[in-house]
C-alpha cells in the first residue's frame, strides 16, 4: 500500500472485524487498543510496515472537533521520540477515519514490564534510555503546547534502532490537546493508576468538584511512570490493588507526605506505609537514585503550586542524562558504585561524589585501575579520569581500615507466591509469573555477587603486588646502604702506637655510629624479608580463590532451571485465555504446577548454599585480608622510615666524617711544610712512623671518598623513587675510616660492583 492511498476497502472491512480475523487476514499480531481503539500492522506495496489505527463505533460517536483533534495534534509534531502520522484515511462508503501510523514493532514500556525477566523493574541502562526519550518527546509536546493527558507505559511504545538500541515513542493522542503553561482545562482524561488526584477524584470517585487542571497533569502521570519503569510496580497500592480499593487508593494520593514516592496498606484497613526511597529491589544504581528520587519527589506533588513545572523537570533530568558514569570499586567495602558526574567538573568534586557514596574522604582515596597506581590531580577535569565499565572500574583503596559490609540485596524468597491447591488457570498463570520473577531475580543477584568477589580477589591482589614491589625497592636500598657500610667497617685499624689526637677520637665514634647503623639496616633487611614470604603466601592464596570463582558454576544451575521453568510458564500463558481444560491437560496442568515448584525450589537452594553462604564466606576472608594488607602497609611504612632516617644519619656522619678528615690532612701537611723550612737536625717530623702512614692513608681515602660519595647519588635516586608515601629526599653517602692495603682494594671492588 502507498502512503496516501485510499486503504482497500477489503482491508479496512478486516481491520474493523474481530481480532481474530485480524490476525487470519493481515499476517500480524493485533495490538489491543484501550477502548477506543485497535492498531494492526499492514504491509505497504513499498514492503515497509505500518501500523493502522482503527476507532471503535463510541469513538465516532464523539463531538467531530474532537475526532479530528488527534489528527490535528499529530500533523503538528515531528520528532524521532513520537510515533509518526503517515495518512489520515476513509473508509469506503462510511468515510470513516483511520490512521496510518508509524509501526513499533517491539511492543510498549507496558510489555517490557510484563516480562518476569523485569519484575522488579528495567536494568540501569534501560532505564536511561526510557528517561531520555520520555524527556524529550515531552520537551517537544510542550515546545509546541500540546497536553498529553494519558501518559502511561502502554503508550510508550518501543523499537529496535539499527544499531539494536531500544528507541521508545510517545503515542495515542486521542486526549491531546493544546495548553499553555497557564491555560487550563476541565474535561477529563486517562487511566487510573497514573491519574493526577485531582482529576481521579472526579473521574474514578465520581466526586462533583469544578478544579480545572493544567500541564501538570502530565507531569504526575510521568512521575508514576517512571516509577513503574524504576521497580516494577506501581507507586500507590492500596490493599486488594488500585481497582478494588479505589477510596484507599485516592488517599494515598492526597495524603502523601512531602518527599515521600510511594504509599501502600499491607493489609485491610491497615495503616498507609510511606516511602522516601526506591525499594532495594530495585535494580538501579545508588548513583542513580540519588538523582532520580527528589525528582520523582517533586512532580509527585498533589498541590500544583508545590509541584514543579516543565521547565524545573527538564533542567533536573537533562542534568542526569548530560553525566557520565564513573564505576568505582570500592576494596574496604566490596561494593561497586556508579559515581555520575559532568565530563566538565574536575577530579575535586569527582571525589567528594564518591565520599557521598562511600564515606571514604577525599584525602584517603587511593586507585588502582587495571593493576596500576592511578593518581587522580584535583585540579585537573574529571575527562581525564580513565574510561570504566562494571566489569572494569577503578578500584577505590581506603586508607582507614574497616569491616567490608557487601551488596546488600532482598532475599528473592522473600517474593515467591504459592499456588492455589486448586486448578485456576488465570491464578496460575500469575503466580507462575511472580515466581519466574524472583527467580530472574534471584539470577541476577547470583551473577552479582559472583561479579562482587571477582572484584574483591581481584583488587586485593593488584595491591598485594603493589607492596610486593615496594618491599623489592626497599629492601634493594637497604642492602645497597648496608654494602657500603660493611665495606666502611670491614677493617678495624689497630691505633697502637698512635698519638691521641682529639680528631681521630671523634672519627672513631662517628665510626661506631656508622656500625650502630649497619645494625638496624640489617634487622629492616630481615623484617622486609619477612614480608615479602608473607606477602608471596598472600599472594598465591588469592590466585587460588579466583580460580574457584571461575570455576563457579551457580548461575548456570540457576539458568537451566529459569530455562526449564519458562516453557513452563509460557505453556501456562497460553492456557489462561481458555475457557477450560479437558480431563488429560487439566492433569498435565497440575503436573506442570508440581514441577514448576520443585524448580523453583531447587532455584532457590542453589542460590542460599552456593551463591550466598559463598560470597558471605568470602566476605569474612576478605575483611581479614584487608587487616593485612592494612597492617603489612603500616609496617612498610614503618620500616620505610627507618632506613630513611638511617640513611639521613648516615649522611650527617658521613659528613661530619669528610669535614673532620679534611681538616686533619690540612693540619698534617701545614706541619710538615713548616719543618721542611727549618733547618733542624734530621729528626723524624712526626712521633712515629705509624703517624705518618696513617696520613698518607687518609690523603688516599679523602679522594676515593669523593668518588664514592658520586656512586651513592645513584642510591639516593632509588630512595627517592621508593619513597612515594613519604616523598622525602634521602642521601646515602658513607664515608670510610683509616683502612688496611688490602681493606682499601676490598672496599674498592665493593664500589665497582
Amino acid at each position: 500500500m502507498r502512503v496516501g492511498a485510499p486503504i482497500p476497502t477489503q482491508a479496512v472491512s478486516a481491520l474493523l472485524g474481530s481480532g481474530e480475523r485480524l490476525n487470519r487476514g493481515l499476517g500480524g499480531g493485533v495490538l489491543p487498543g484501550q477502548g477506543r481503539h485497535l492498531c494492526c500492522p499492514l504491509w505497504q506495496k513499498s514492503g515497509e510496515l505500518v501500523a493502522v489505527k482503527v476507532f471503535n463505533t463510541a469513538s465516532y460517536m464523539r463531538p467531530r472537533e474532537v475526532q479530528v483533534r488527534e489528527f490535528e495534534v499529530l500533523r503538528k509534531l515531528n520528532h524521532q521520540n513520537i510515533v509518526k502520522l503517515f495518512a489520515v484515511e476513509e473508509t469506503g462508503g462510511s468515510r470513516q477515519k483511520v490512521l496510518v501510523m508509524e509501526y513499533c514493532s517491539s511492543g510498549s514500556l507496558l510489555s517490557v514490564l510484563e516480562s518476569p525477566e523485569n519484575a522488579f523493574g528495567l536494568p540501569e541502562d534501560e532505564f536511561l534510555v526510557v528517561l531520555r526519550c520520555v524527556v524529550a518527546g515531552m520537551n517537544h509536546l510542550r515546545e509546541n503546547g500540546i497536553v498529553h493527558r494519558d501518559i502511561k507505559p502502554g503508550n510508550i511504545m518501543r523499537l529496535l534502532g539499527e544499531e539494536g538500541q531500544s528507541i521508545y515513542k510517545l503515542t495515542d493522542f486521542g486526549a491531546a490537546r493544546e495548553l499553555d503553561d497557564d491555560e487550563k482545562f476541565i474535561s477529563v482524561y486517562g487511566t487510573e493508576e497514573y491519574l493526577h488526584p485531582d482529576m481521579y477524584e472526579r473521574a474514578v470517585l465520581r466526586k462533583p468538584q469544578q478544579k480545572a487542571f493544567g500541564v501538570a497533569v502530565d507531569l504526575w502521570s510521568i512521575g508514576v511512570t517512571l516509577y513503574h519503569a524504576a521497580t516494577g510496580s506501581l507507586p500507590f497500592v492500596p490493599f486488594g490493588g488500585p481497582r478494588r480499593n479505589k477510596e484507599i487508593m485516592y488517599r494515598i494520593t492526597t495524603e502523601k507526605p512531602a518527599g515521600a514516592i510511594a504509599g501502600t496498606q499491607r493489609r485491610e484497613n491497615g495503616p498507609l506505609e510511606w516511602s522516601y526511597s526506591l525499594p532495594i529491589t530495585c535494580r538501579l544504581s545508588s548513583g542513580l537514585q540519588s538523582q532520580l528520587v527528589p525528582i520523582l519527589a517533586n512532580i509527585l506533588e498533589v498541590e500544583q503550586a508545590k509541584c514543579w513545572g516543565f521547565d524545573q523537570f527538564f533542567a533536573e533530568t537533562s542534568d542526569i542524562l548530560q553525566r557520565v558514569i564513573v564505576h568505582v570499586f570500592s576494596l574496604s567495602e566490596a561494593v561497586l558504585h556508579h559515581v555520575y558526574i559532568h565530563g566538565h567538573n574536575t577530579i575535586a568534586i569527582f571525589l567528594e561524589a564518591v565520599y557521598e557514596q562511600t564515606n571514604v574522604a577525599p584525602q584517603h582515596q587511593e586507585y588502582l585501575f587495571e593493576g596500576h597506581l592511578c593518581v587522580l590531580e584535583p585540579n585537573l577535569s574529571a575527562q581525564h579520569i580513565a574510561h570504566t565499565t562494571a566489569s572494569s572500574p577503578l578500584t577505590l583503596f581506603s586508607m582507614a581500615s574497616e569491616t567490608p559490609k557487601g551488596l546488600a540485596f532482598r532475599d528473592p524468597a522473600l517474593d515467591i507466591p504459592k499456588f492455589v491447591p486448586k486448578v485456576d488457570l488465570q491464578a496460575d498463570y500469575n503466580t507462575a509469573k511472580g515466581v519466574l520473577g524472583a527467580g530472574y531475580q534471584a539470577l541476577r543477584l547470583a551473577q552479582a555477587l559472583l561479579a562482587g568477589q571477582e572484584l574483591m580477589l581481584r583488587g586485593l591482589h593488584w595491591f598485594v603486588e603493589i607492596l610486593q614491589a615496594t618491599c623489592r625497592r626497599t629492601l634493594e636500598v637497604t642492602r645497597m646502604a648496608l654494602l657500603f657500610l660493611s665495606s666502611s667497617l670491614g677493617t678495624d685499624s689497630n691505633g697502637a702506637g698512635t698519638p691521641e689526637i682529639q680528631e681521630l677520637k671523634r672519627a672513631t665514634e662517628l665510626r661506631s655510629q656508622l656500625r650502630t647503623l649497619a645494625g638496624v639496616l640489617s634487622r629492616c633487611s630481615h623484617n622486609i624479608t619477612e614480608t615479602q614470604m608473607s606477602l608471596s603466601s598472600l599472594s598465591s592464596e588469592l590466585v587460588k580463590n579466583r580460580d574457584q570463582v571461575h570455576e563457579d558454576r551457580s548461575t548456570q544451575k540457576i539458568q537451566c532451571c529459569l530455562d526449564k521453568m519458562y516453557l513452563i510458564y509460557k505453556q501456562f500463558k497460553k492456557s489462561r485465555v481458555r475457557p477450560g481444560l479437558g480431563y488429560n491437560e487439566e492433569q498435565i496442568h497440575k503436573l506442570d504446577k508440581v514441577n514448576f515448584s520443585h524448580l523453583a525450589k531447587r532455584l532457590l537452594q542453589v542460590f542460599q548454599e552456593e551463591c550466598v553462604q559463598k560470597y558471605q564466606t568470602s566476605l569474612v576472608t576478605h575483611g581479614k585480608h584487608m587487616r593485612v594488607v592494612h597492617e603489612t602497609r603500616n609496617h612498610l611504612r614503618l620500616v620505610g622510615c627507618s632506613v630513611a632516617a638511617c640513611n639521613t644519619e648516615a649522611q650527617g656522619a658521613q659528613e661530619s666524617l669528610s669535614k673532620l678528615l679534611d681538616r686533619l690532612s690540612q693540619q698534617l701537611l701545614q706541619d710538615r711544610a713548616k719543618g721542611a723550612q727549618a733547618s733542624p737536625p734530621p729528626t723524624a717530623p712526626y712521633p712515629s712512623p705509624a703517624l705518618k702512614d696513617l696520613v698518607l692513608h687518609m690523603q688516599e681515602l679523602y679522594e676515593e671518598m669523593k668518588l664514592l660519595a658520586f656512586d651513592l647519588q645513584d642510591n639516593n635516586r632509588i630512595i627517592e623513587g621508593n619513597c612515594w608515601v613519604y616523598k622525602k629526599r634521602i642521601c646515602l653517602t658513607l664515608m670510610l675510616t683509616p683502612l688496611s692495603v688490602q681493606s682499601e682494594a676490598e672496599a674498592q671492588r665493593h664500589v665497582d660492583l
